[in-house]
C-alpha cells in the first residue's frame, strides 16, 4: 500500500489505496467500508475501467481545488461503480467553531433525498399488499381536502409521490420554512388553487409528498420513522442514519451548518424547520449513502429487489422545466421527468437516475446510471453552489463526454449570501 501526505486549502489529508483487491478504493486514509453482500439479477454493461481510473484522477483533483479555495465549509463524497466503493473522500469542517473535521461516519441533513427513503418503504408495504399505488387518499384520510371536491376523492398515492397531484409548486413551502407546523399545513390543502386534475400535470411538493407517513400510519398502525428503520436503515447497515434534528445533534458526528464571514466559515445551529420525516426528514453519512445508492442499483436484492426499483424508476410526469434548471442540465439533459421519488433524465443519452436536496446551511446531491451500477454521492454543509457542478463534471468523465467546467472552479466564487448569521428559519429547494 502506497501513503502521501498532501494538503490543500481546508486540510491536510492522508491520500491512501487500500489493496483490498481490484479495483482499489480511495478513502484519503479513512478505514476502507465494508463490502456488502451483492446478487445481481439481469444484463449490466461495463464502463472502460481505464476510463473509470481516469475519471476518479479527475475528481480527486477538482476536489483539491474545491479544498485550495476554500468553496465549501465542509463536504463527504463516494464513487460506487459495480457495487463497490470506487472512491471515497472527506475534507473540511463538521463544526469550523471547534475545528472538528468532517469524517465518514459525520451525518449530514440530506433534505430531499429524504423523498427515496419514503417511496422505497411505500413500494415495499405496496408489494405486500398493505396498500397500493392507486389508494385513494380520501379513503384512508378524513382530513384530506384539495379545493376541488372531485380532486379530493380521485388524489392518490402516486399522484403524491410522483409529484402530480395538481397543486402549485412548493405549495405551503414558505409556511413550513417560517415554522408553521406541518400538521396545520396539511389540513390546508383545500385553500390553495390547483393547476390541473391529480395525476395530469408535475409540481413539486413537501407538504402533499408528506401526507405518505399519515397513509402509512392510518394502514399499518405504526409510525413512518420507525418502519423505515426497520425495512430500510437496519437491513442495509445504515447505522448512523436517522430522522430529525434530535437524530442529527445526538449523532457521535454530525455536520453543522454553515455560512461563510469574510473569508472564514462560521457554524451555526440548525433548527426544527423543514424536518418533516417523509420530504426532509432524514440524516445520514457518507458511510449510510454508499449503502443506499448500492441498494438504489439493485445490489441488495433482498431489501429492495429489482421489481420494486424498476416501478420507483420508471417516470410518472414529465418536468421539462428542469432542463433549465442549471448549466449542465441545459446542456446534458434532453428529457426530465419525475418518478417516485426520483428524477428521470436523459442525459446525453444514457438513463440517469438522480436527485437533489436543499435546507438551509445543507446541500446534497445524488446520481446513477442504471445501466452501468455507476453513480455518485455528495454531501455538503454550506449553501456554496460550486459543488453542485462536481457531480455532472465526473458524469462527463465516466461516459466520455467533452470536459466543461460545470463547476466553475476557475471561476471566482460570487457569494451566495450576505456575510452575516442566518436568521433562524430555514427554506427549501428542490
Amino acid at each position: 500500500m502506497r501513503a502521501s501526505v498532501f494538503c490543500a486549502g481546508l486540510t491536510c489529508t492522508l491520500l491512501s489505496v487500500s489493496a483490498l483487491a481490484a479495483p482499489r478504493a480511495q478513502t484519503h486514509g479513512n478505514p476502507v467500508p465494508t463490502e456488502p453482500v451483492v446478487v445481481h439479477t439481469g444484463h449490466r454493461a461495463s464502463l472502460p475501467a481505464a476510463r473509470v481510473d481516469a475519471a476518479i484522477k479527475d475528481y480527486d483533483h477538482w476536489l483539491d481545488q474545491i479544498a485550495a479555495d476554500n468553496r465549501t465549509a465542509g463536504l463527504a463524497t463516494a464513487v460506487v461503480i459495480d457495487d463497490k466503493v470506487r472512491y471515497e473522500r472527506t475534507l473540511g469542517y463538521a463544526d469550523a467553531n471547534s475545528g472538528e473535521k468532517v469524517r465518514p461516519d459525520t451525518v449530514f441533513r440530506l433534505a430531499s433525498l429524504s423523498k427515496a427513503f419514503a417511496t422505497a418503504l411505500t413500494g415495499l408495504l405496496v408489494q405486500q399488499g398493505v396498500l397500493n399505488w392507486d389508494t385513494r387518499l380520501a379513503t384512508v384520510l378524513p382530513f384530506f381536502k384539495l379545493r376541488d371536491a372531485n380532486a379530493s376523492q380521485e388524489a392518490t398515492v402516486r399522484d403524491i409521490l410522483s409529484q402530480s397531484i395538481g397543486l402549485p409548486h412548493n405549495a405551503y413551502d414558505n409556511l413550513l420554512s417560517s415554522g408553521v407546523p406541518y400538521q396545520e399545513l396539511e389540513r390546508k390543502l383545500d385553500t390553495v388553487d390547483m393547476t390541473c386534475d391529480p395525476g395530469s400535470c408535475y409540481g413539486y411538493q413537501n407538504v402533499a409528498f408528506s401526507l405518505i407517513s399519515d397513509v402509512i400510519h392510518a394502514k399499518t398502525g405504526q409510525f413512518f420513522i420507525q418502519m423505515v428503520d426497520r425495512y430500510l436503515f437496519l437491513p442495509l447497515g445504515m447505522t448512523t442514519a436517522s430522522y430529525g434534528r434530535d437524530g442529527l445533534e445526538g449523532s457521535r458526528s454530525w455536520a453543522r451548518p454553515h455560512y461563510l464571514r469574510g473569508k472564514q466559515w462560521v457554524a451555526f445551529e440548525p433548527n426544527d424547520n423543514f424536518y418533516i420525516p417523509p420530504a426532509a426528514g432524514v440524516n445520514a453519512s457518507i458511510r449510510d449513502m454508499e449503502q443506499w445508492l448500492i441498494a438504489q442499483m439493485g445490489g441488495r436484492p433482498m431489501v429492495l429487489p429489482d421489481s420494486l426499483l424498476e416501478v420507483l424508476h420508471a417516470p410518472v410526469v414529465d418536468t421539462p422545466g428542469e432542463r433549465m434548471f442549471s448549466n449542465w442540465r441545459r446542456a446534458r439533459v434532453k428529457q426530465a421527468s419525475y418518478a417516485l421519488g426520483w428524477r428521470v433524465y436523459d442525459y446525453d443519452g444514457h438513463t440517469l437516475i438522480f436527485h437533489a436536496g436543499a435546507v438551509k446551511g445543507y446541500r446534497s446531491m445524488i446520481g446513477f446510471f442504471p445501466e452501468y451500477h455507476a453513480g455518485v454521492v455528495v454531501l455538503w454543509n454550506c449553501e456554496s453552489n460550486t459543488p453542485a457542478g462536481l457531480m455532472p463534471m465526473l458524469f462527463d468523465a465516466l461516459l466520455g463526454l467533452p470536459h466543461q467546467d460545470w463547476a466553475e472552479l476557475d471561476r471566482p466564487e460570487r457569494p451566495t449570501r450576505p456575510a452575516r448569521k442566518p436568521k433562524r428559519r430555514a427554506h427549501h429547494k428542490r
